[in-house]
């Protein structure tokens, strides 16, 4: 049986889909041979955020977006493998994590849309997905699942480490040593920060946080946006849009005696994304020596130097350190999942989800 598997993930940022052609060996360590990014139309963006609120003839829209979905998996996937120069018989499965449109483990449901079986017809490999739904089952949120990969490869008998995730929503994974991993969603990530950016200058993201670094925090903004419950709230945890949308910062803005200035407004998402880091680390992880940062947010830097100047004293770096690429570890952690998967081994870690229990986690689709 081939060792080599291709990782999908399209998160909560909606920028597209990231694809990772992976080699594990019997230990499960990974080996990054090829990877790929697929952004999305903007059509289908546009499609996936109206999914995100209630509304009408959803299942119908819910389905046409899945089957559209699954023609975008499937071309990421093709073009990932003309870049290794590999065939689709080579490839043990595709491990596809799908798009989430609803996060309400409360109710006993996650939903991430993609027609998968229509995934494996058109990339003729064996597709593994819904990863969330069997924890969720067990009663865990579903969620963080990179932790239990993380904890897997990133370990140290030597240091006291967190690997910080700051996609659309932030999470992060605790190891250290002699201790159980605890992984949780912090908070708003890159979410806002693209959302508010792309609605006042046109562009997709804040490059290097510059925008946001020639603003200033707005000090009553901030503290009521760290008011939110949730940031309180104890692990085991999760969030997403169904939380941190558009409106709840348009609530945040409206309650304000005077709308601050956009680039202001910037500057203080920033600082709240930094915030939401900073506090669960030093509320959860005492003692903790060394932050790596993977996803997006690695590659803003006004973000990275605010987490450090919170952390002062500890180390602040991107994953590559550890020998990943930041925008890539989701991607090959979902790989890892798909491995997993196939020998019927557990991918959750009950004390991040708060499931009943390890479970084995995905559905498969033969191809």
């Amino acid at each position: 049986m081939t060792d080599l598997y291709i990782g999908m993930m399209s998160g909560t940022s909606l920028d597209g889909v990231d694809a990772a052609l992976v080699r594990f060996d019997a230990a499960g360590r990974p080996e990054l041979l090829a990877d790929h990014a697929l952004p999305y139309p903007d059509e289908v963006r546009a499609e996936i955020l109206a999914l995100q609120p209630r509304g009408g003839d959803e299942l119908d829209r819910g389905a046409r977006l899945g089957n559209r979905l699954a023609e975008i998996y499937a071309r990421a996937g093709r073009e990932l493998l003309e870049k290794a120069g590999l065939s689709p018989a080579q490839i043990r499965a595709v491990a596809c994590h799908g798009q989430t449109v609803r996060h309400a483990p409360h109710a006993g449901y996650t939903i991430q849309i993609g027609n998968m079986a229509r995934l494996a017809e058109l990339s003729g490999i064996d597709v593994i997905a819904d990863f969330r739904s069997r924890d969720v089952a067990a009663g865990g949120h579903g969620a963080p699942l990179v932790p239990a990969f993380q904890q897997s490869v990133f370990s140290s008998p030597d240091e006291r480490r967190v690997i910080v995730n700051i996609g659309g929503i932030s999470n992060l994974a605790r190891l250290h040593r002699g201790l159980p991993a605890i992984g949780f969603d912090c908070g708003p990530g890159n979410m806002l920060m693209d959302a508010w950016c792309r609605r006042h200058t046109g562009r997709p993201y804040d490059d290097d946080g510059r925008w946001a670094a020639g603003g200033r925090a707005h000090p009553q903004l901030l503290a009521a946006m760290l008011d939110e419950p949730y940031l309180r709230q104890p692990p085991p945890k999760s969030t997403g849009r169904d939380l941190f949308d558009d409106a709840w910062l348009e609530g945040h803005l409206a309650a304000l005696p005077a709308a601050p200035a956009p680039q202001d407004v910037q500057a203080t998402l920033l600082a709240l994304s930094a915030r939401a880091i900073a506090d669960a680390i030093l509320r959860h992880c005492p003692d903790n020596q060394a932050v790596y940062v993977c996803g997006g947010g690695a590659r803003n830097g006004a973000l990275m130097a605010e987490i450090g100047r919170l952390l002062s004293g500890q180390r602040i770096a991107a994953i590559e350190a550890l020998g990943l690429p930041a925008q890539l570890i989701e991607a090959v952690a979902f790989a890892w999942l798909g491995w997993r998967f196939d020998r019927r081994e557990s991918g959750n870690l009950p004390e991040v989800t708060g499931a009943q229990g390890p479970r084995i986690l995905g559905a498969l689709y033969p191809r």
